[in-house]
Order: structure tokens, then C-alpha cells, then sequence
């Protein structure tokens, strides 16, 4: 607590610093006309912005109406005012003084056209941008996901991939870091992969992938880090966007954003509700060697049933020309109705005979999430002098219940609640040494508290009632405590740039089973330091280099012993006794721009320790279903050993004419694992890759056609033996009413061929397994409208995603 009071007291002195180091500015107003030189005619859209040369950005700015004309709001003070269209030359007004409100007159732009053909690929850019130390996916050029989730976006990114159960992973490592603007978000929530599925794909601009992170970035993720960067409109005045969507299986969904700016302040909100109903699959053919126990066919089908509202709203308020702070609040109220029906049959070998069993297993689930955050930042003086300072607060809380039902009977009754509360506390400071060079350093305070309490009450025929079962009832309270620093110094020489970093993280779990009686602390601190070098053979051909150390540490689920109950005799349970596994990563990259390829190749190696994997084993206990006496497999995750990942990117972006473009990435990697479990060697040495091709071409009547191709290659370890997973995306876009609106179709997995398939081998079975998520192909129609925007025009906001400086 007295690090958050000194904290606040250091916040609040800066914050009055700023409004005391420079009397307050006035604020007046600057109007004229856009106007086409040749034909004389009013240009709409047209962007007016206004550049603060001792801050060195763009300060404010606007667009003009339906008649050229505008009219912005800007301090006291001296600017260089720019005026450009697309494919028109651009007029700048360098070193304009501004002093009172005026008419600052009528501009004629002239056509550009040599920049015409530049222009085009700059208002239509490629949906992947490759640079040095990250890749980024920018969603509103995707038309396979319109009127998806953020599930669907990001099985579309290069280097991603999402299984059946909504695990997100990089390059195949599924220790992925997801943030939300820089940050951890209640949108994501306390299921990660539920809350994935729930946001809708419009609300995102932009996805960065980070393989190579700087030393600013928090250390977890031993994969690298995803970080989701929201939409949030520049533009002065009203503007926004309004999407509908319908689809089949059935689904419905709304979803806006609306921002205002004027003057000071900036007010933004991006809401959503959703509907949206999923089939899904799940099959188990179990043999066991004994030929006393009975082999398994088990079969799981399901029907999830979601709905749910999404809404961030927020104020940022520009102080004065060096200082802004911004607070938002994130509410998610989310709901689902998932039926599923198991049916087990049982073969015994002896007798020749098979019996059957139907459980049903209807489960009701609500979850909400409420997140309050403030951000202060303050830009000094001189260029890259600036510190900013970031409070979060969120708490989330989420009931399931369940009233299990075996042929015809009620059984069971399963209840889970679970409550958890986040607070985030972060201070950057970047200070330049010189013309090129920069230092800079935080601190950054996460404090983590879950509850999970679960329930069992099976029925007692004896007393009619439901008596809650102790051996399976778990409380369990799980606290994270983090507490780190970091350091950085970054320069550039010539054509070499460095960014060197070095980061402490102190973490602090605490696991307490009131039920149990157990009750554990543990303690463990770590040094993280990160490597990131960069030669510029020329303004198109770049080299890099980096390495950085990170940590994964076990989830509050993976560390709770309380068992699942989807299945009797197949269950998940956590190991309390789990400890973080460490990796280290060492990525050459080569980037190559011609005139109309984009070049990306990466070779990387990975190597940790105390590895994390689920293992699936018997228990030695068994359970009776109908009469018949059958072993309980559990699977869970254990520390297994060492990975040793070497790999080979490859990307390319080629746009053969201004209406055709493609896009390919390919991922092949080695993993070779060295572990053992109860004695059992599990490792394994496996090569497999992943391939994706994105082709969209503009045909007749301007109607954009694209199509997403994916392919996951086999995998296989000591236990497991993964198929390879093909799948098709198809869309169809036009937009209307002059760009003001959008109409887009899609079809996901149009051959129905996106399920996994697995081939388990264990030290008394075997095992086949096939699971389908999504069930199938998805068919979705959506229609979009933009006000005051316009679709090739607006560009993104000034999101810095945490990179520090860019190599």
C-alpha cells in the first residue's frame, strides 16, 4: 500500500507540474476551403493537421466537409499546417504563427501524377506489414473475419495458430502473452479463450506480433507476445462506424464505435452485443491392453449458445501541449447455454457384449468484467523526452452451473464461481543522450487475487437428495504478486542500430485449499535481458538480430488440484506442485523491399527448462458405469524437461497489379524434447511446419474477392500423434453510398475440413481422438456504415505498442 501512496504522490506532483511549467495556452479557431485545382470542385476528406515542431508531432487536426470547407480548434502557437488529399501534392505552411481566429484562406491542390501509383498502395495497403522486430496484421483489410471474433482474426495471423479449444500459440508454442493496446484488458477477461470468441473482429485496427520483445515488455510469454491494438479515431469532430451482422449457424451481432473530438478533449466509446450459437464435437475411442477392462467409445456432442455486451468508454484530456491524460472504463457481460450430450458405450472383450450410457451435461454460464484505467502521459521539451504513468483496476467473476443427467436421472450438480481482481501499476521514463541515442527505464506492479470455489452435490437414492461430495469439492484462493524493473539504452550508428535491455522480475504465488487444509508460499525472482540489433544495408534491405530470455509460469487452473467432471472416467486435474519454465530465444532476421515484393525471413532457436506439458495417465481409481468397473484417466499438466526449437519464417507479399494482392507465410520448425514422467521417457523430435495464402483480387463492378488458405502440418511427441488440419476461408466485399458503407459476405471452412484428430499412446492404452469446435462451415453477412470516415482514408491512432525505440 505505501507503494501505491507514493506512486499516487509522485503522479499527482508531475501531473501539477505540467500545468504550472507554461502559462495556459488560448484556444481559437482556424477555418478555409479545400478545393480541386482543375475542376474547381470542393474535395471532402481532405486532411488539415497541424505540426508542433519543438514537440515534433502532430498536435491536432482535421477534415473538411461535403463543401471543402473546415473549420479546427487549435492552441496559441507556432505550426507548420499541412493540407493534403489522396493523389493530390501536398501544401504545407511552414513556421505559421497563430495568434487569433482567422480565415487562413482557399487552397487548390494539383494532381499527383506521379505519386498516383504509390498513392494507390498506400490507400490500399497489403493486410500484413513486415517489420524488423514484429509483424503486423491489420484486421479492417481482412474480409474473411467481418462480423467474426477475435478467435477468427487471429487463426488468420502469420506465425498464429488457434486449436479447438481456443489456445492461441506462436510458431506452435502456446505460452502466448495477449495484450490489449500494450496492456493487460478486462476484454480479455478471466478466460482468456471465452472472451477471444466474444469480441467482435471489427472493434480491432490492427494485430502486432512480437517474437522479439524489448526489455519493456512484461517477461511472461516464453513464445513472444500478441498485443491487440483497438480502434480509436484522430479525426476532430463526430465521426464513427456502425456494423450489423447475421449468420448461420445461427448468429446475430451489433457493434460501433463513436469518437468526438474537440478542443481538449476526446471522447471515444467502441461497443458490441453478440449472439451467436456453435456446434461441437468430440469423440475418444479408448483401447486398453488389459483385456479384463473394457475398451471406451465415447462420443461428446454440444450445442454453446452465447450472447453477451462488450463496451469501452473513455475521455482522454489534452492538458496543454506536453501532458494528456486519458481514463477509460471496460464493462463485459457475457452469457452461454451449452448442452452437451456423452454418450459412452463400453466393449468387454471377454464376454463379446456392449452396453451403453448418455450423460447430458447442461451448463449455464455468466461471467462480467469491470476494468477502470488511467494513463498520464507528459512529453518534455526536447524530442523523446517523455514519461507516462498507467493505473488499472479490474475485477471479473464468473458462475457455471450444471445439473449433470445419466439416463434420465439426475446425477449431479456441478457449480464453479470464480472471482478475480488485477491491479497494474506502471511508470515509463525515456530520456534521449544525444542526437541518437536513448535510455530508458520503469517500473511496473501487477497484483493478481483469484477465488475458485467448486462444488459437487451427487444424489443419494437412499435420501432423495443431492449431498455435496467432499473429496471433490475444492476451494482454492491463488495470489500473484510481480514486482519489476527494467532498463534499456538504445543507439544508432550509421546504418547499425542496438536496443540493449535488462529486466527484474520479482513474483510472490500464494495457494491456499481452505477444503484441504494446505497451505503454500513460493518465491522466485529471475533476470531477463534482451538483445536487439539492426544493419541497414539500404533504405529497403535490413538485417537484424535478437535475443531475449522470458519466463512461463503456471496458470491459476494448472495449479488447482480439482478435478473436471465432463467425463467419469476422463478428467483434468492441476498440479499444485508445478514450477515456471524458462526459455531462451535467439532470432536473424532479413527483410528485402522490391518494387512490388516484400521479402521477410527468419531463422530462430529456442531452449527452456522445467518445460510444462499435459500428460495423460491412469489414476489407479476407477469408477462403475453400469455395472461394469472402469479406470480413471487423468490428464494434467507436469514439468516434463527441456525443448530445444529450431525454425525457418518465410513471407512474402507480392502485389502483382494495384487490384491483386497475395500474401503467403510458411513456419517450419524441429522441436526435440527430453523429459520423462513416473519413469516413462515422453520425448520426443519432431519436424513440422505451417503454411497460410491470403489472395484478394478487385473484380468487375469493384467487388473485392478474397480467399484464405491454411494448412497445419502433423505433429507428434511421445504421447501424442497430431494430424495435419487443412482449411479455406472465402469472402466477398463491395462498398457503397461513395465508401460510406460496406457490404461483406464470408464462408469459414468451406470443406468442413478444420477438426483435430490425435492418435494417444500410453503406457496401458491407446487412444484416438477427434475434436470440432466450430462445427462446421460458418456463413456470415454483415454490413457496415461510417460517418465523418472514410474507409481508405482514416488512418490509425499514435499507439505506441511498447517497443521502445524501433529498430
Amino acid at each position: 500500500m505505501r507503494k501505491i501512496t507514493l506512486l499516487l504522490i509522485i503522479f499527482s506532483f508531475i501531473s501539477a507540474s505540467s500545468f504550472a511549467q507554461k502559462p495556459q495556452q488560448k484556444e481559437v479557431t482556424l477555418t478555409g476551403k479545400v478545393i480541386d485545382k482543375e475542376t474547381k470542385q470542393p474535395l471532402e476528406y481532405a486532411t488539415i493537421s497541424f505540426f508542433n515542431k519543438r514537440l515534433n508531432k502532430i498536435v491536432t487536426g482535421g477534415i473538411t466537409d461535403t463543401k471543402g470547407n473546415f473549420s479546427i480548434p487549435v492552441n496559441t502557437g507556432m505550426y507548420n499546417i499541412s493540407i493534403e488529399y489522396i493523389s493530390f501534392k501536398t501544401i504545407t505552411l511552414n513556421d505559421r504563427k497563430v495568434i487569433k481566429p482567422e480565415n487562413i484562406g482557399v487552397f487548390e491542390l494539383e494532381l499527383d501524377t506521379e505519386a498516383l501509383e504509390a498513392v494507390e498502395v498506400i490507400a490500399e495497403k497489403t493486410t500484413v506489414e513486415i517489420r524488423l522486430d514484429k509483424k503486423i496484421y491489420n484486421v479492417g483489410k481482412d474480409l474473411t473475419v467481418s462480423g467474426g471474433t477475435v478467435s477468427d482474426v487471429l487463426d488468420n495471423v502469420p506465425s498464429v495458430s488457434v486449436d479447438a479449444e481456443g489456445n492461441v500459440a506462436l510458431r506452435g508454442n502456446d505460452n502466448v502473452r495477449i495484450l490489449i493496446n500494450g496492456k493487460p484488458s478486462g476484454l480479455v477477461g478471466l478466460n482468456s479463450t471465452d472472451a477471444l470468441r466474444q469480441l467482435p473482429a471489427d472493434a480491432i485496427e490492427k494485430v502486432e506480433v512480437v517474437t522479439s520483445p524489448s526489455a519493456r515488455y512484461e517477461a511472461e510469454g516464453t513464445a513472444g507476445i500478441l498485443n491487440i491494438i483497438l480502434r480509436r479515431s484522430k479525426l476532430q469532430g463526430l465521426n464513427g462506424s456502425i456494423t450489423t451482422n447475421v449468420g448461420h449457424p445461427d448468429a446475430a451481432g451489433i457493434s460501433g464505435n463513436i469518437n468526438y473530438r474537440t478542443g481538449n478533449i476526446n471522447i471515444f466509446n467502441t461497443s458490441s452485443y453478440h449472439y451467436n450459437e456453435r456446434l461441437g464435437r468430440w469423440y475418444n475411442d479408448v483401447k486398453y491392453f488389459d483385456i479384463n477392462t473394457p475398451d471406451l467409445d465415447e462420443r461428446r456432442d454440444w450445442t454453446d449458445t452465447r450472447k453477451g455486451l462488450t463496451t469501452n468508454t473513455g475521455i482522454e484530456w489534452y492538458i496543454n501541449d506536453s501532458a494528456s491524460l486519458t481514463t477509460s472504463v471496460v464493462y463485459t457481460d457475457n452469457s452461454s447455454d451449452n448442452n452437451s450430450i456423452n454418450r459412452l458405450a463400453q466393449f468387454n472383450k471377454v464376454t463379446n457384449t456392449t452396453s451403453e450410457s448418455f450423460r447430458l451435461d447442461p451448463e449455464m454460464e455468466d461471467s462480467k468484467t469491470i476494468q477502470y484505467s488511467l494513463n498520464f502521459t507528459k512529453n518534455f521539451e526536447k524530442t523523446d523526452h517523455k514519461f507516462s504513468f498507467d493505473f488499472q483496476y479490474e475485477n471479473s467473476d464468473e458462475d457455471q452451473n450444471s445439473v449433470i443427467n445419466v439416463n434420465g436421472i439426475d446425477s449431479e450438480i456441478v457449480s464453479t464461481i470464480e472471482d478475480q481482481s488485477d491491479i497494474l501499476l506502471q511508470t515509463d521514463y525515456v530520456v534521449p543522450v544525444g542526437e541518437k541515442s536513448q535510455i530508458e527505464m520503469g517500473y511496473r506492479g501487477s497484483f493478481d487475487t483469484r477465488s475458485t470455489d467448486f462444488e459437487v452435490s451427487l444424489f443419494d437414492p437412499d435420501s432423495g437428495d443431492f449431498v455435496i461430495n467432499n473429496n471433490l469439492t475444492n476451494l482454492f484462493n491463488f495470489k500473484q504478486y510481480i514486482n519489476a524493473l527494467y532498463t534499456q539504452f538504445g543507439s544508432k550508428t550509421g546504418k547499425f542500430s542496438y536496443l540493449l535491455g535488462l529486466r527484474l522480475e520479482d513474483t510472490k504465488l500464494t495457494l491456499d485449499q481452505p477444503t484441504s487444509g494446505d497451505f503454500e508460499r513460493k518465491k522466485f525472482t529471475g533476470l531477463f535481458p534482451t538483445v536487439n540489433l539492426n544493419y541497414e544495408f539500404s533504405e529497403t534491405q535490413s538485417l537484424s538480430l535478437g535475443y531475449n530470455r522470458r519466463i512461463r509460469r503456471p496458470r491459476g487452473f494448472m495449479l488447482n488440484p480439482f478435478p473436471s467432471r465432463s467425463s467419469v472416467t476422463n478428467v483434468f486435474q492441476g498440479n499444485p506442485g508445478l514450477i515456471p519454465s524458462y526459455a531462451s530465444t535467439f532470432e536473424l532476421g532479413y527483410i528485402n523491399r522490391f518494387s512490388k515484393v516484400t521479402l521477410s525471413t527468419s531463422v530462430y532457436y529456442s531452449h527452456a527448462t522445467d518445460v510444462m506439458s499435459f500428460v495423460s495417465r491412469k489414476t489407479g481409481e476407477s469408477v462403475i458405469v453400469d455395472g461394469e468397473e472402469f479406470p480413471v484417466i487423468e490428464r494434467g499438466p507436469v514439468n516434463l524437461g527441456t525443448d530445444e526449437r529450431v525454425g525457418f519464417e518465410f513471407n512474402v507479399n507480392y502485389s502483382p497489379t494495384k487490384k491483386w494482392r497475395i500474401n503467403t507465410d510458411f513456419n517450419i520448425y524441429n522441436l526435440k524434447r527430453d523429459g520423462s514422467f513416473n519413469g516413462i521417457d515422453l520425448g520426443a523430435d519432431n519436424l513440422t511446419w505451417t503454411a497460410r495464402l491470403s489472395n484478394k483480387l478487385t473484380l468487375p463492378y469493384a467487388i473485392d474477392w478474397q480467399t484464405n488458405i491454411n494448412y497445419r502440418g502433423p505433429r507428434k511427441d511421445a504421447q501424442n500423434d497430431r494430424n495435419g488440419i487443412f482449411s479455406t476461408n472465402l469472402a466477398f466485399s463491395k462498398d457503397l453510398f461513395k465508401e460510406k458503407a460496406s457490404i461483406a459476405f464470408n464462408i469459414r471452412d468451406i470443406f468442413n475440413t478444420a477438426f483435430f484428430s490425435n492418435n494417444i499412446t500410453a503406457e496401458t492404452f491407446t487412444a484416438y481422438q477427434e475434436i470440432q469446435f466450430r462445427g462446421g462451415r460458418i456463413y456470415n453477412l454483415s454490413f457496415t456504415y461510417r460517418f465523418n470516415q472514410q474507409k481508405k482514408r482514416e488512418r490509425g491512432g499514435d499507439f505506441d505498442g511498447g517497443n521502445g525505440m524501433e529498430l
